[in-house]
Formats: C-alpha cells, sequence, structure tokens
C-alpha cells in the first residue's frame, strides 16, 4: 500500500460521482445520493437552462460541481473518437468551463473540478497533445481522472490530480476499461455493483456511477449505503 492509499483509508472518505445534465436520467434524485456531480457542458449533451438547473439543486444539497467537458459531438453522445487540432480543442474546453462555471455562480455554486467524457476521457489516457490541450483550457482546476497522460502532466503541472474507478463497468488486463462495444462492459447487477464500488474505495479518490445507465439511481443509492455500511465517509470532491 502505498503512502496515497494509506492516508486515504486512515481518513475514510470517498466521493460518489455521477454524469448529470445529459438528459437521460433523474437528476433530482442521483443528486439526493452522490456527493459530486459531472455536468454535462454542452457539447455532448445538456444547455445552459438544464446546467442552471443542476447547479441549483447541487448547490441547495451541498453537492460538488464538477466540468464534465466532451468532444463537440452530440450526435454520438460524445462516445465517438475525433481528431480534433489542440488548438480547437484548447478552446472547446476552455467555453464548456467558461460557460458552465458562470451558471454555477450565478446560483451559488462554482465549478470545483475537471472531466472529461466519454472518448475525450479515453484519448487524454495516452495522447498527450490533447492531454495538454485540455489542461490548458480548464485554468487551475482539479482533475478526476484515471491514471495516464492527463493525470501525469496534471500533477507535473502542480494542479491536483483525484483518481476515478468505475464498479459499473468490466475493466482489461491492462487497468483500462473494456469497450463498450464488447460483452459484459457495462455491469447491470446492483449488488454487484456495489461490492465493486467498496472494493475500489480505498484506491480511488472518487467512484462513478453512470447516470446514463438505465438503473443509474438505483445503482447509485445502493453504492451509497454500501459505502457507509463499509464505514465510508461520502464528501464531495
Amino acid at each position: 500500500m502505498d503512502t496515497r492509499d494509506a492516508a486515504r483509508q486512515f481518513a475514510r472518505h470517498v466521493d460518489l460521482n455521477a454524469d448529470l445534465g445529459e438528459e437521460v436520467t433523474d437528476d433530482a434524485a442521483l443528486l439526493a445520493i452522490v456527493t459530486s456531480a459531472n455536468v454535462a457542458c454542452g457539447y455532448h449533451a445538456g444547455n445552459p437552462a438544464i446546467m442552471r438547473t443542476v447547479c441549483a439543486e447541487a448547490a441547495r444539497l451541498g453537492v460538488s460541481v464538477g466540468a464534465q467537458v466532451s468532444y463537440a459531438d452530440r450526435a454520438n453522445f460524445g462516445r465517438a473518437p475525433r481528431d480534433v487540432p489542440a488548438r480547437e480543442l484548447r478552446e472547446q474546453v476552455a467555453d464548456q468551463v467558461g460557460v458552465l462555471s458562470t451558471i454555477a455562480a450565478a446560483e451559488g455554486t462554482s465549478v470545483r473540478y475537471l472531466k472529461p467524457h466519454g472518448a475525450l476521457y479515453h484519448r487524454v489516457l495516452d495522447d498527450e497533445e490533447q492531454a495538454v490541450a485540455v489542461l490548458a483550457g480548464s485554468g487551475t482546476l482539479p482533475v478526476l481522472g484515471m491514471p495516464g497522460a492527463c493525470l501525469s502532466l496534471a500533477a507535473a503541472a502542480g494542479r491536483p490530480i483525484l483518481l476515478e474507478g468505475f464498479p459499473d463497468r468490466a475493466y482489461a488486463a491492462d487497468g483500462r476499461l473494456v469497450a463498450r462495444t464488447e460483452p459484459g462492459a457495462v455491469l447491470s447487477d446492483g449488488d454487484e455493483i456495489a461490492a465493486r464500488a467498496v472494493g475500489l474505495a480505498a484506491s480511488v479518490d472518487s467512484v462513478c456511477v453512470h447516470g446514463d445507465n438505465p438503473g443509474a439511481v438505483e445503482h447509485a443509492r445502493a453504492v451509497r449505503r454500501a459505502l457507509e455500511v463499509a464505514g465510508w465517509t461520502l464528501r464531495g470532491l
């Protein structure tokens, strides 16, 4: 166990996040369960009105708000690989963070961290040029994600990094997520997801329940209950 893991276990606190504002789930119900909300910034889903509603409820409940930035690709929900020039990507990320930050401030909260979405999330694990563009467009926000280029570059620049685990997704032998196109990539059994969340909690800062899963609310509720029974305190990022 490294120093980071030991400190996390001693503190016994972890975050529970979900993707919100994507127009595919019950945002209000999820906000009553999670401690951090990855808010879609309009490029893969969402719009200013939805962002405003999510931020207002997050502020009321004390849920942390994060900018869920994506490639500009609503047709594919941000999940299709795209080759976007670094300068353009930097501007797109800055636009998304800026819009959400303005809305969050108007609703009495603030954007506390950055999380890439979908194809961009996976691209910046390995593509340093794209990772640099994402970081350049997002100011000094802490970065939530899996180990890879983006988190390494952020840490080297002195930015806080937050490790994330996915109890509702299958992992490959290399520690990456199994592609959604593969059988068994997305898990649906609530008990299994909850048990996996408890197993992940000691090694990550936040566990994520995907908001676009049909059972998202039930899964999030089961995960939170299991974490609390296991002695974890839930705390936003």
